[in-house]
């Protein structure tokens, strides 16, 4: 089973301060718990890119002690 990236449990002060910057940058901001993202060649970001367009979806790569 693969674990996914899990939501950060932040504290009110932390979630004032992205909600600030979210504000002033005028986007949406979403925190997770650390993570290790998959260190990619050239070759396969774009493929991954090719892969987004064709299924309509963003991906994101990364390291899993879980991945079976």
């Amino acid at each position: 089973m693969v674990s996914l990236p899990e939501l950060a449990d932040l504290s009110d002060a932390n979630i004032k301060k992205i909600k600030s910057i979210e504000k002033e940058l005028g986007i949406v901001l979403i925190a997770f718990k650390p993570m290790e993202f998959a260190d990619l060649t050239a070759k396969q970001i774009k493929d991954l890119q090719k892969m987004e367009k064709e299924i309509g979806a963003t991906v994101i790569a990364y390291l899993s002690s879980r991945v079976g």
